[in-house]
């Protein structure tokens, strides 16, 4: 495996070590806090060197990059994303044969992510300084690519902290923090502008109430955003939950009987796709920006960073105006949204070994079968392979949908954001309540084999 030369560069790369102990509630709690504020403080340094007046030409997908633009977190978690797009697709497309079951091959998918999210931090500092998405003063163009990737590069070990000695991914943290700062500041911003008008929907709204020429138009993006939350809330709640019960008892030297149900989420592949496709379509324009300058501009011109035609345009987010002068392109962005959206749940659902085959693998490993089915694998895979492919693709489908109808009303964080933050939040819920439940009654972990 062409992998296996890579494995010197694996031991000399530095990586945060794995706790030796069983970490503490509060432990997890107080790394994923400091974490956190070190993600708010690096958003805070501006670049040296940029030009004052920038225009973020990424605004609606800035919030799911978790990324601050002109602070050296410009790019956000775009590169750890990005490769995780590529070594999915050579995975699944058995370029790379990696069985991420096994121990090794996990730790060779995970070494080899991290090579790639750091050749990507320097790339993509690169091309967005040399193709005209930011804005540098003369002389300052590699300052600023070493400050940028400096800052991609931190975020990389930030979210290796909180995977290892927190709660959740930092991924999904920066991505929830991001986005609920948009949200109250779009929302509650009572600051004046140049103009004297308030920024924020309630204050302008109500300014605009008391010039008595009250502007409604002004709260569709919090009336959208308060719909993607209930949306996609109801969506994290729905499960089909198969029946089983504990069998084999003598084998696995457990107690024979009724344990309950096995519940399968509606939205099987989380919101991982919609983070994929968002972070595969912003690439769009800067690939059309790389071709571009080289003379070949295949994929449409690009000017101050944002596309203006061919297909880099096509794979921009539309707005809603959009939908009465161009229903086409509007068309053509939500059949591609929609089919990368179900191909990355597909893929994510192979590679995170969450499909019927491996789920049913370990139902009868520890024991479980369906009342009413004799117990063997074949039997579990056939009822998982019912439920789990179906799951994996109206999930994605969902998500895919709520997340590009969003984006066209213009909701706050931006339709995705929104929605990547509900199942982001409602996830750490879940794992700060088990393991706080585990705290306070130590016996639960040792039941569950944790």
């Amino acid at each position: 495996m062409i992998l296996e030369y890579f494995k010197p560069l694996f031991s000399i790369l530095p990586e945060v070590k794995t706790p030796h102990h069983k970490e503490g509630f509060n432990e997890k709690l107080k790394w994923t806090a400091i974490v956190l504020v070190l993600y708010f403080v690096l958003c805070l340094i501006p670049l040296y060197g940029l030009m004052p007046g920038a225009v973020d030409q990424f605004a609606q997908l800035r919030a799911v990059l978790a990324g601050s633009f002109g602070s050296i977190l410009t790019l956000g978690i775009g590169p750890i994303v990005t490769s995780s797009i590529v070594l999915q697709v050579l995975v699944g497309a058995k370029i790379l044969n990696l069985d991420l079951s096994r121990h090794d091959h996990k730790a060779m998918f995970q070494g080899t992510q991290k090579i790639l999210a750091i050749l990507f931090s320097v790339f993509e500092s690169i091309i967005m300084v040399f193709t005209g998405v930011l804005a540098p003063q003369a002389g300052f163009e590699w300052m600023i690519v070493i400050q940028m990737s400096i800052g991609a590069i931190l975020v990389i070990f930030l979210d290796e902290v909180i995977s290892k000695w927190g709660f959740g991914s930092g991924v999904g943290l920066f991505i929830a923090a991001g986005v609920s700062q948009t949200v109250i500041t779009g929302t509650f911003n009572f600051i004046p502008n140049a103009q004297g008008s308030l920024p924020g929907i309630i204050p302008g709204f109500i300014q605009s109430f008391m010039n008595g020429a009250p502007n409604f138009s002004t709260l569709i993006p919090l009336i959208a955003t308060i719909i993607v939350f209930l949306v996609a809330v109801y969506g994290e709640s729905i499960r089909v939950e198969i029946p089983i019960s504990q069998g084999s008892a003598r084998r696995h030297g457990k107690i024979r009987g009724n344990v309950g149900k096995y519940p399968l989420k509606f939205i099987y592949a989380s919101n991982m796709p919609v983070i994929l496709t968002s972070a595969l379509l912003v690439n769009a324009s800067l690939v059309a920006s790389v071709f571009q300058k080289i003379g070949f501009p295949i994929f449409g011109q690009v000017e101050g960073g944002r596309a203006i035609s061919g297909l880099a345009l096509y794979l921009t987010t539309p707005t809603i105006s959009v939908v009465w002068t161009d229903p086409l392109r509007v068309l053509f962005y939500a059949i591609v949204y929609l089919v990368c959206c179900v191909a990355f749940a597909l893929l994510w659902v192979e590679i995170g070994s969450l499909n019927a085959k491996s789920v049913s693998d370990q139902l009868y490993r520890s024991g479980i079968q369906i009342p009413g089915f004799r117990s063997s694998k074949t039997q579990l895979y056939k009822i998982m392979k019912r439920y789990i492919p179906a799951l994996t693709v109206f999930g994605g489908l969902f998500v895919g949908l709520l997340a590009f109808g969003a984006d066209l009303t213009g909701a706050l964080g931006g339709g995705t954001g929104v929605l990547l933050t509900v199942g982001i939040v409602y996830k750490l819920y879940e794992e700060i309540a088990q393991e706080q439940l585990m705290d306070t009654h130590p016996m639960l972990r040792k039941f569950l084999g944790d």
